[in-house]
């Protein structure tokens, strides 16, 4: 099995590994550490010191608080609520559901239908970053992507206590 160094994961996250060594990856299984890696060059990216337990998406993270709460939280330190929560409903929402609107990503008679599809931008009310865009039909509701389950994960899959939170 092979091991990957920090460079390496670094390019993973980045998007820029070679497409190769990329291909190796996907077909070996991880190695044990990759995880602790992974969760250490995070961390060192963010300007906060609350431990992250796993990312939830691009530029989002499930941090332990000081409490033991664990929360949803992005890069910039904007704490959105409770990781059981769905972030998206304390993000600001951006809803092209205009044919002006939905013309401003696609080609006249390109577009979607607005009566039939619009698209929801989930933008953080501290950074402005975009977190996540979703195709659906005006009235279906926020979508929730994952509640894990992080006791599992970590004592289960990892063999491991969950890591208690930083003394700050």
């Amino acid at each position: 099995m092979p091991k990957y160094d920090k460079r390496t994961i670094e390019e993973l996250i980045d998007g820029t590994i070679d497409f190769f060594k990329l291909k190796e990856m996907l077909s070996h299984f991880k190695d044990p550490e990759r995880f602790d890696t992974y969760l250490g060059i995070l961390q060192e990216r963010v300007p906060w010191e609350e431990r992250i337990l796993l990312p939830a998406g691009l530029h989002l993270y499930i941090v332990q608080k000081e409490s033991g709460d664990r929360i949803v939280k992005c890069d910039c330190g904007h704490e959105f609520c409770d990781y059981r929560d769905n972030w998206k409903l304390h993000a600001l929402i951006y809803v092209r559901d205009t044919e002006e609107k939905l013309e401003e990503l696609y080609p006249k008679l390109l577009a979607p239908d607005p009566q039939w599809q619009v698209i929801r931008e989930y933008y953080c009310p501290s950074c402005g970053v975009q977190l996540e865009v979703e195709n659906v039909t005006p009235w279906y509701p926020v979508i929730k992507d994952f509640e894990p389950d992080i006791d599992a994960f970590y004592e289960e899959w990892l063999g491991r206590p969950v890591p208690q939170p930083n003394a700050g």
